[in-house]
């Protein structure tokens, strides 16, 4: 055993595990991504779309109520217009707030016309908003849709995707001005809808049913978000899009789209839970109220080649008595996930509606995933200084001299253990010649020293070990939060989520060539400026070592900070700065802590060394 095996045995694992995720699973989630979005360019160009789902309740079923439609339930392939003529078709009421803007449509109730002002597509701040909803007939149908369905045997008319809702009064739906619908059936019935919408994502549907009939009737509220056609999903595994939940004693539940299409249907009964569908960035969720019992289901159809998704649920009935008037509540949330809307830690300021409504595990609806007591942390942290420097890249630099600290009684002991094992080579080396056939005693011998030196042999990996769980916190971070979409650095780097932009293979934009395009290997070509800084400073961390005696050490010491600049190039900017940074501090603290032990530091002579036999 050598002073270097177990950090290059930690070097070597690290490696092949990155390589074999890149192979494995990204390339060819990439080309499946590729090949997923020119088939949906052609379905939009040359197929019908679906329209709207049918309408809820159109089909009683015996013994218990109708329920809400599944998208594609009894839909009819239509010309795919515009949704600029989409929105004009029907009679809308406009919502206007600080982070919203859109329509909900008179026509059916709904609300499928939504944008987020505050985000843009790039980081242009020019570009279009995102755009969230958008109305059936269009080339990608998403809404939500709220009311009522009839009980068995109940031949009472209810509101439905066809119905066209009057405004009581004018104006705008703002934080400020809530919205009433109303349409009355002509048979003793009528419907009354007040809207209301917060300042950031939250609309709260008031749902109320008069009967001035001449029979009681037995209604069932309902609330569903539909959307029609596979999403573009990022297709990376520590990401869930799809349909999501946390409902009641059934935890929470994650249901790809891939899945869900596979499954048809799966239907829940519980108390206290939420429902949605959520992208990587962006969500839409419907918020019953906790003490609610809920008949939740998600669903997938498939008409006309188009796939179409819905969750939606049922909450118990309610009987209208003659002169009597019903409610049902509901809310929904349309917008950014953000971590201080959705909701963190409460006890940091960052409950958000988490908190606020008392929800069940809401802040899920960001993945933070298996490890979130560290991945929240992290983000806390990252946050915590940007409110101050207004910067997440000075953030993630300040993040990992704390990190550093916190580990430093730990990293400071493995590299006082590896300084003594440096300053005991000229023992082993004389071991090596003592017992030149002999490697039982060599070993035992070696142990002895290790015991009396009272030196860790395998203290060399806990440099390397440490790192693990923090860069894959930050990765996480880095890639999940919305926070990080578009967050600037310096100079060339205006998203920290993507990586850097720059590429030596272009002479850094001299050649109009994108090389990443190449299949295989293409993903490796994206090698920047800040991926070289990175590969320099791990370089120099290498060398801060001596030179080991064995070739095939000196080879793997040499090619394996090339070996990772390649693999890391097209990881989020703010990871590689991450590393870079983290590189320079190791190098500093191992130079430090080798000296106060007695220990010289090699790094210049190692430097020296190689160019002098470059040189040569």
């Amino acid at each position: 055993m050598t002073d270097n095996r177990n950090t290059i045995l930690a070097v070597i694992l690290s490696g092949l595990v990155l390589i074999a995720w890149q192979y494995f699973y990204n390339v060819p989630q990439m080309e499946k991504q590729r090949a997923l979005q020119q088939t949906q360019a052609e379905l939009q160009k040359g197929t019908p779309q679906p329209t709207a789902s049918a309408t809820p309740g159109t089909t009683p079923q015996a013994g218990g109520p109708a329920q809400p439609s599944t998208p594609g339930a009894s839909q009819q392939a239509q010309p795919v217009v515009a949704r600029s003529a989409a929105i004009e078709a029907s009679p809308r009421v406009k919502i206007d707030t600080p982070r919203l803007s859109g329509s909900v449509s008179l026509k059916g109730g709904r609300i499928d016309d939504l944008a987020l002002v505050q985000y843009r597509e790039t980081v242009d701040p020019t570009s279009p908003p995102i755009i969230l909803y958008s109305p059936s007939g269009t080339a990608e149908p998403y809404y939500a849709e709220f009311g009522w369905v009839a009980a068995t045997g109940v031949t009472a008319k209810v509101p439905d995707s066809q119905t066209v809702w009057q405004q009581d009064g004018s104006g705008s739906l703002t934080p400020t001005t809530p919205v009433v619908l109303k349409w009355d059936n002509g048979a003793g019935l009528t419907f009354r809808r007040t809207i209301s919408v917060d300042d950031h994502y939250l609309f709260s549907i008031k749902d109320e049913v008069s009967n001035v009939g001449n029979s009681p009737v037995t209604l069932y509220p309902f609330a569903l978000i539909s959307r029609h056609g596979t999403p573009h999903v990022s297709g990376y595994y520590i990401l869930h899009e799809g349909l999501i939940g946390y409902l009641g004693e059934h935890g929470l539940q994650e249901y790809a789209y891939k899945k869900i299409d596979e499954a048809k249907k799966v239907d829940f009964k519980a108390t206290n839970g939420w429902l949605g569908i959520t992208d990587k960035y962006w969500a839409s969720a419907l918020l019953p109220d906790t003490n609610a019992q809920l008949q939740a289901s998600f669903s997938s159809t498939l008409a006309n080649n188009i796939h179409g998704y819905q969750t939606d649920y049922l909450l118990d009935p309610v009987t209208v008595a003659i002169g009597g008037t019903a409610t049902a509540n509901a809310r929904l949330f349309a917008g950014a996930k953000e971590a201080g809307v959705v909701g963190v830690f409460p006890f940091a300021g960052l409950g958000g509606y988490n908190k606020e409504l008392g929800l069940n595990h809401f802040d899920l609806l960001i993945d933070w995933g298996w490890f979130y007591f560290i991945t929240k942390p992290m983000f806390l942290g990252l946050d915590f200084f940007y409110r101050f420097f207004g910067n997440f890249g000075i953030s993630i630099l300040l993040v990992t001299v704390i990190v550093k600290l916190l580990f430093f009684p730990l990293a400071n002991k493995s590299y006082a253990s590896m300084a003594k094992m440096k300053s005991i080579q000229p023992q082993l080396q004389a071991l090596k010649e003592r017992y030149p056939d002999d490697k039982v005693k060599q070993q035992q011998e070696m142990m002895e020293i290790y015991r009396k030196e009272k030196i860790n042999p395998v203290a060399g990996c806990l440099p390397v070990v440490i790192q693990i769980p923090v860069f894959f916190s930050l990765y996480k971070v880095l890639f999940v939060t919305i926070e990080m979409r578009h967050a600037h650095f310096f100079g060339w780097i205006k998203d920290l989520s993507a990586p850097d932009p720059t590429n030596l293979f272009t002479l850094f934009g001299l050649i109009p060539y994108d090389p990443t395009t190449i299949p295989v290997f293409g993903h490796y070509l994206a090698l920047g400026i800040w991926p070289i800084i990175m590969g320099i400073t791990m370089w120099f961390q290498m060398k801060l070592n001596p030179t080991p005696p064995d070739p095939t050490q000196q080879i793997i010491f040499n090619w394996m900070p090339l070996i990772f600049t390649f693999m890391l190039a097209g990881f989020p900017a703010g990871l590689v700065i991450y590393w870079a940074w983290n590189n320079t501090l190791s190098v500093l603290q191992q130079s430090f802590i080798m000296r106060r032990n007695g220990v010289k530091v090699e790094l210049f002579d190692n430097l020296k060394a190689t160019f002098a036999r470059k040189a040569t």
